[in-house]
């Protein structure tokens, strides 16, 4: 199997980054390439948006191989989410660059990679000794109103589950100085940090509606938001 490595700081409801190096990406994919073959790296319950850091560990025979074949070429594979209860494969995922990689024994390697473009699997070419996959790009619609002020309500919620983590937890817990302001960047960030609710991820990362994925992580915010606020009444009737 593939160890998952992620280095974050962990809140009720949240994974937050403090990742200012990994903001700036390059998104160099043709649009006239709307169908391309791409390996597939399958990740039980985890699920990649754009823009966002995966950093793995390279150990299984059949991914060294992968990922030795893709560092001479363009750097690209799919990451799809696995359900590690039903044993499937998620049928949309995104397009991971790697950014960095440092060998190590036994041909083992660590990568450091980064969510670029969507894409939904149309057919399997191959599935040994990795999967290969013909696939598509999928992109958000473009919207019909102003989204900004659904950004800032997205923003303040997420604001307030901040700062009530951290009179929860009694520890400095902060939003990075780079959080996205424009909408689609905005949405992909905060489903990206949702932790333990990976096929509520998976939901929001199908959807090619901007304001739908603003509207249901405006819906989780303010649910998370709502019972943090009553375990801090708790807190402070009993203290």
């Amino acid at each position: 199997m593939v160890e998952y490595i992620q280095r974050t700081g962990k809140t009720e409801g949240l994974y937050l980054y403090s990742d200012s190096i990994y903001t700036k990406v390059k998104m160099a994919f043709s649009s006239q390439i709307a169908v391309r073959e791409l390996p597939l790296f399958p990740l039980p319950d985890v699920v990649l948006f754009p823009t966002r850091p995966l950093p793995l560990h390279i150990f299984e025979f059949r991914y060294r191989i992968m990922m030795n074949t893709i560092l001479d070429g363009d750097r690209r594979f799919g990451v799809l989410m696995v359900d590690p209860v039903k044993g499937t494969i998620a049928n949309v995922g995104c397009c991971a660059e790697i950014i960095h990689f440092q060998r190590l024994a036994d041909d083992r390697m660590k990568i450091l990679t980064l969510g670029q473009q969507r894409f939904r699997v149309l057919e399997y070419v191959r599935e040994k000794p990795y999967r290969v996959a013909l696939v598509e790009w999928i992109e958000d619609e473009p919207p019909t109103s102003d989204l900004r002020p659904l950004a800032t309500e997205v923003e303040q919620l997420l604001k307030d589950v901040v700062r009530l983590s951290a009179k929860l937890t009694e520890q400095n817990i902060e939003l990075p100085e780079d959080l996205p302001d424009l909408p689609l960047e905005l949405s992909h960030w905060v489903a990206s940090n949702l932790y333990g609710v990976a096929s509520e991820q998976q939901m929001l990362l199908e959807l090619q509606d901007t304001a739908a994925r603003l509207e249901r992580e405006a819906e989780i915010l303010t649910s998370t938001r709502n019972h943090l606020a009553a375990r801090t009444v708790l807190k402070d009737t009993f203290e």
